[in-house]
């Protein structure tokens, strides 16, 4: 039997992103997003508030980052979504990590997480029900310790945190459970009759 419960944010998982950008005096601003997918193959959308001192970064600077946080991070990650830039003025000093400039966009990396987005500013969309902050991936950097033989990220490697929005809990994803577009595969030649 089914239970209703409610309107809620029921999506799970949902990623923990570190979004950073400089404001107008240099100062790194970073927060953490649980609120953002990829929307195209270089193109990222991050569902935070207009408010946000790193949202108002990203309106004077043009550009970001998104890092992925990890499991040996998740501290300094969840922290970054407990304090705010708005009251704090050295958030970022305090939380003990580093950052290093983007080579390819005026942004700040956060050197202690394994991989980041380096994205131009391409829109900021604002309806009645929505405000997002669109970015163009123009790179992709990931320390070594996470890539595979192949040359590509290896999740396995990677810890990525996801967030779980029903009990507020951070998770790893560390299991692979199957190959994608591969494994449905035999119903899909079931329902073409092969």
């Amino acid at each position: 039997m089914r239970k209703d419960l409610g309107a809620l944010p029921a999506v799970f998982p949902m990623p923990v992103l570190l979004v950073a950008a400089y404001d107008a005096n240099g100062t790194v601003q970073v927060m953490n997003a649980a609120w953002g997918m990829i929307c195209d193959m270089d193109k990222i959308a991050l569902f935070i508030d207009e408010d946000h001192a790193t949202t108002k970064a990203i309106r004077q600077t043009k550009a970001f980052t998104v890092s992925i946080a990890d499991r040996e991070h998740m501290a300094a990650a969840d922290y970054y979504g407990i304090a705010t830039g708005n009251r704090m003025s050295d958030k970022f000093a305090r939380s003990g990590c580093h950052a290093e400039k983007s080579a390819n966009v005026n942004a700040p990396i956060i050197t202690e997480f394994p991989l980041a987005m380096e994205c131009e500013l391409a829109e900021i969309v604002e309806t009645e029900n929505l405000h997002a902050v669109v970015g163009k991936i123009v790179n992709v950097c990931a320390d070594e310790s996470v890539i595979a033989e192949n040359g590509k990220v290896d999740p396995m490697k990677l810890n990525a945190l996801i967030f779980d929005q029903f009990q507020s809990g951070y998770y790893v994803a560390t299991e692979r459970a199957g190959k994608a577009w591969n494994a449905g595969k035999d119903l899909m030649h079931a329902a073409q009759g092969k």
